[in-house]
């Protein structure tokens, strides 16, 4: 918890906490909590080893905390790195969550025996930090669920929490709508803007690491014209501004333009991209006139919505005629498939970034355009 990052923030939350932990709260908090499935190809492989941990205490001991949300939590704070340490003025904060000594202590955990603890030390422990600080961070998810509660204030409780974590629970009680603005609650403007960053940056972890919700049905949808021709080299224009695409690629690409429409703002697709250098991978089909990429919406952005909804639509329509448009494989959410490839977890199988992308990352891991590679006819 690194709340002394912000001035005067103080421990309320471990003071109000304990206070606020009320039998008859349980079946409302969890019957309103929102509910996320964990797009397994995107969460961090620490998160992944311990996963087990994660859903046996949140099912134990806080049901209405969402498993991917004690994910996106945790690398918010320290990147899933369990032996992570940051210096503050009250001597600094260890662990998965981030505790400090006296947070770590309230959650039954060991005084530690120096600053910073040494390795063995039980906060630096993964399966010990998720099974003490995940009851502690449900306290503050309750506190602020209570207060906003009985305020009516419009923000959701998980995002209560968040600002419990951050800030201290005086920010969530003395600010007007439960997350402070510069000028209240004893919050400047640096404070809000971190305590507004943080929310923002936990939300995007949540909707990276959040089921995909593909893919989906294509039956509305006409089936290609197949590719009769002969595929040569790299000899046809590139519609996209590219150099050249070999005569396969350009046909699939003519297709998804009848199908699915031109690029651009307001279509399924909003940008396409073919041909290009890849001088960071030599080994890209993009250099060779052979692969294409094809975003619903924003680049560096994570699908959501509609725009999710059309990456998968155009995915699955490449996947249905792979035969007929003579694909070699298809790269989308975390997840690769080619007609060799069979399913595994889940739409393909995990996409690892063949040691040259970041997977995590919107671009890297494919979370905001559909890869497409054309095999030689």
């Amino acid at each position: 918890m690194r709340a002394a990052l912000i001035a005067g923030g103080g421990l309320v939350a471990v003071l109000l906490a304990p206070l606020l932990l009320i039998a008859t709260l349980l079946g409302s908090l969890a019957t309103t909590a929102p509910t996320s499935t964990l797009n397994m190809a995107a969460i961090p492989a620490t998160a992944a080893q311990h996963l087990a941990t994660i859903t046996a205490v949140t099912a134990a001991e806080c049901p209405e905390l969402p498993p991917v949300w004690v994910i996106a939590h945790i690398d918010a704070e320290s990147s899933w790195n369990p032996a992570a340490f940051s210096r503050d003025r009250n001597g600094g904060a260890a662990g998965l969550y981030q505790l400090n000594e006296a947070n770590w202590r309230d959650a039954g955990g060991d005084d530690w025996a120096a600053t910073p603890p040494p390795a063995d030390a039980d906060v630096l422990q993964p399966d010990e930090h998720l099974r003490r600080a995940i009851p502690w961070v449900c306290a503050n998810l309750r506190t602020a669920a209570k207060h906003l509660q009985d305020t009516g204030k419009p923000t959701p409780a998980l995002d209560g929490m968040l600002v419990c974590h951050i800030a201290g629970c005086s920010r969530l009680t003395a600010s007007a709508t439960g997350i402070p603005v510069a000028g209240e609650a004893g919050c400047d403007r640096r404070c809000a803007e971190l305590v507004a960053g943080y929310l923002d940056r936990v939300h995007d972890l949540v909707a990276q690491y959040s089921s995909t919700g593909g893919p989906v049905t294509v039956d509305d949808l006409p089936a290609p014209t197949p590719f009769r021709g002969t595929d040569a080299a790299c000899t046809a224009p590139d519609p996209t501004g590219g150099s050249c695409l070999t005569p396969a690629t350009r046909h699939v690409h003519d297709e998804i333009a009848r199908v699915f429409g031109t690029a651009g703002a307001g279509a399924p697709i909003r940008a396409a991209g073919c041909w290009d250098e890849h001088a960071w991978n030599p080994a890209s089909d993009h250099s060779r006139g052979r692969a294409c990429d094809y975003f619903p919406g924003a680049p560096g952005e994570f699908a959501q919505g509609a725009e999710l909804r059309n990456g998968w639509r155009l995915a699955t329509w490449l996947r249905t005629h792979a035969v007929a448009l003579k694909i070699k494989y298809v790269i989308w959410q975390g997840r690769y498939w080619s007609p060799g490839t069979p399913d595994d977890g889940g739409w393909g199988r995990p996409y690892t970034g063949g040691g040259v992308y970041d997977v995590r990352d919107a671009t890297g891991g494919h979370f905001d355009h559909v890869h497409i590679s054309v095999g030689s006819a």
